[in-house]
């Protein structure tokens, strides 16, 4: 029979405060957020310090040094690794009331070689959004990649549903722009669509792509408001973007579905395409999306535009 958390022990203290006790969690549900924030500090000391741990000064090329009290790395070696301050680190480390910028986790994340479900609980943690969010993708593979890339002279992407390019052949890449040209936070659908001139001239219905992106972005968020990534993403559009900011408060909301999109590519001219969503993953996560050519003049630009890009490559530097 399961034990009742509410139950009242003999001491006059209930299950639930002693269950708190031993996690050293508040017992009150309803606890301050600052006790909460005082948690989480806890907590992300003591997960850095086992990382810290478990990596020896060999595998991040220092030298082993001698009279190692503790294994693993020094604090101050963590600090050197990240670019950081020894002090800002040690406080950190002691669970001090201070705030962590997205890029310093970032810098720290690399430094103790955290796999991406680490990674991810670092910035849960310290409740600061993941500049490159596009790290984390479940469904991704090897296999898809190649998959992507047999797929070309057809555009074809991975795209999560925050509309972060997760991965695209080369085709897809000089679609619209060269997006190997572009730093890794800007690759994103909807960040493009409402701020890259180049974008802005080339997509021929933006009007209504905007208005249908913002709709479904909204709809995905709903499942995802607490997350920094998805939170940092929508004030930089809101910050960046006045049609943006007009469309969020429209609160329209849309799921993916399929119609039709026109790019006019500067190398090849217009592209009319169909496109087809393969889930990698649970719906609303990230898809595989090939863009199939909606008529005869789009199939030979397409071969054309694949031509070129491969001649652009074969060049040297």
């Amino acid at each position: 029979m399961s034990a009742d958390v509410n139950a009242v022990t003999p001491a006059g203290r209930s299950a639930a405060a002693d269950t708190a006790r031993v996690l050293d969690l508040p017992a009150d549900p309803d606890v301050p957020a600052a006790a909460a924030a005082a948690v989480r500090r806890r907590e992300l000391a003591s997960f850095l310090r086992s990382r810290r741990e478990r990596i020896s000064p060999e595998q991040v090329g220092l030298p082993p040094g001698r009279r190692r009290r503790t294994p693993g790395l020094r604090r101050e070696e963590v600090a050197q690794l990240a670019a950081v301050g020894v002090t800002w680190y040690t406080w950190l480390e002691q669970a001090r009331e201070i705030q962590v910028s997205g890029q310093v986790a970032d810098a720290i994340a690399r430094a103790l070689m955290l796999d991406h479900t680490e990674r991810t609980h670092l910035f849960t943690l310290a409740g600061t959004a993941d500049p490159h969010p596009h790290l984390d993708c479940p469904g991704m593979s090897s296999a898809v990649r190649s998959m992507i890339d047999q797929l070309a002279p057809l555009p074809a992407a991975v795209v999560n549903s925050r509309y972060d390019i997760i991965a695209y052949n080369r085709t897809y890449g000089r679609l619209v722009s060269d997006l190997d040209a572009l730093p890794v936070e800007d690759r994103n659908i909807m960040w493009l669509s409402f701020t890259d001139p180049l974008w802005r001239e080339r997509m021929v219905d933006r009007e209504e792509s905007i208005r249908l992106m913002a709709a479904k972005f909204r709809a995905s968020m709903a499942q995802h408001l607490a997350e920094p990534a998805w939170k940092a993403l929508l004030k930089r559009l809101q910050q960046a973007s006045p049609d943006f900011c007009e469309m969020w408060e429209r609160h329209e909301v849309l799921q993916p579905d399929g119609h039709l999109k026109r790019y006019l590519n500067p190398q090849v001219g217009l592209l009319s395409f169909d496109f087809t969503h393969l889930w990698l993953g649970p719906q609303q996560g990230p898809r595989l999306t090939t863009y199939t050519p909606a008529d005869d003049l789009t199939r030979e630009r397409l071969v054309r535009l694949h031509e070129l890009t491969l001649a652009q490559e074969s060049v040297p530097a």
